[in-house]
């Protein structure tokens, strides 16, 4: 499987299909494989390329320290090893975070991106949620399925966890005010679900009103991620639209 070295880190990530470059960044604890659970085939005219953030899943993180704006220089230096200058993304979660990142970073790479539970900042309902994810209080099931996902063994789980509550008091990550989300210039597309424990939508509309080339679909009795289950089918025929462009205006009729 493929793995790229990155700033002391060994990156796994899985392609598919063929076409301009479509990045995909998964949630916190989770994996690039997660995508399978949307995405039933590659999305057509697209490279898909599945990241496994570092410490998640096949990647590696020695200094079991985590911030979104590292995991950020992280995929563009994998994107650099593989040639790909210019893309597409779609995140959620953890990825929308890393892709808000990226695109302040080098905002000129982002041509579009499709941001699924995003944040500009971690708000009191999440930040007390993440203090909960002691190893203690984890059940059996959650071992089970932390240990399908990531095969670096049972340190890597507590790793991730470990960092769950570290991200609870930091200020300075996710800090991104409107003036900084203004600097943004790839075609964004914010899908929110209404009924998003973490993240009260109030945050999309926020991000909706500073980014300049942005939508919002707000998904009625939507939870956090309401992208899974019955509603893939939804969110891949809505990305694939936005993606190939199809809701820019048409250029209006000079007079």
């Amino acid at each position: 499987m493929p793995t790229v070295a990155v700033h002391g880190i060994d990156l796994h990530y899985d392609a598919a299909g063929e076409g301009e470059p479509l990045v995909l960044l998964h949630g916190f604890t989770g994996s690039g494989a997660d995508w399978q659970h949307v995405f039933k085939e590659p999305l057509g005219g697209y490279r898909s390329i599945a990241v496994d953030l570092r410490g998640h899943g096949r990647s590696t993180n020695p200094t079991r320290q985590f911030t979104f704006r590292e995991a950020a220089v992280d995929v563009f230096g994998l994107l650099d090893s593989l040639g790909v200058e210019r893309f597409k993304a779609i995140g959620m979660s953890a990825g929308a975070k890393t892709l808000l990142h990226m695109a302040v970073q080098q905002a000129h790479r982002v041509d579009a991106m499709v941001l699924v539970s995003a944040t500009p900042y971690f708000p009191p309902e999440v930040r007390a949620a993440m203090r909960q994810f002691t190893i203690e209080s984890r059940s059996a099931e959650e071992w089970r399925v932390m240990r399908q996902r990531h095969v670096h063994g049972d340190d890597q789980i507590r790793a991730l966890w470990d960092q769950t509550r570290a991200l609870a008091d930091g200020y300075e990550d996710m800090n991104f005010t409107p003036p900084l989300l203004g600097t943004i210039a790839a075609r964004t597309l914010i899908v929110h679900g209404d009924r998003d424990p973490f993240y009260p939508v109030r945050l999309a509309f926020e991000m909706y009103a500073a980014i300049p080339r942005s939508y919002l679909w707000v998904v009625p009795n939507g939870g956090h991620g309401p992208i899974f289950g019955h509603m893939a089918g939804s969110f891949v025929e809505t990305a694939a639209a936005f993606l190939r462009g199809d809701w820019e205006p048409a250029p209006t009729a000079q007079l």
